[in-house]
Order: structure tokens, then sequence, then C-alpha cells
């Protein structure tokens, strides 16, 4: 197990802004953090104990909201 100094994140109290998002047995976690490199968007899935993780740097955050954007539209028209 990586201690948050291993991986450059920020050690300090908490992220910069963090969201949860939960459904029926998921729950997401969303937290903006910030280390040596930049900002970026931890996304976090739990599903009954086990835990996968994305990063997502802070440039990148239009064309994933647009891809998701689109995604939704694309499925709500299914």
């Amino acid at each position: 197990m990586m201690n948050p100094s291993d991986t450059g994140e920020r050690t300090g109290p908490e992220p910069i802004a963090s969201e949860k998002v939960a459904h029926e047995r998921k729950v997401f976690f969303l937290d903006l953090k910030e280390n040596q490199r930049g900002r970026f968007l931890k996304i976090t899935e739990d599903v009954g104990g086990r835990r996968d993780t994305i990063m997502l740097p802070a440039p990148a955050f239009r064309e994933f909201l647009d891809a998701l954007t689109r995604l939704v539209e694309y499925e709500a028209n299914l």
C-alpha cells in the first residue's frame, strides 16, 4: 500500500473539494486534489468494500465532461 507522499499527493488534511454519489450498492467519491504536477480529479468507486480509482488531470476535465455529456445524451435516446 502506498502512502499519499509516495504518489506526490498533497498530504494536507482533506482534498480541495469532494463530492459523493451513491447509487444502489455503489458509491462514487470524486475528490479534487493537487500535487506538484498540478490539480487532478481522483474518482473512486466503492462496491462492497472493493475500491477502484482513476486519476484525471485537470487539463482533461473539459474533454472528459464533453465525452460524458455525449454518452448521457446518446443513452437517453436509446
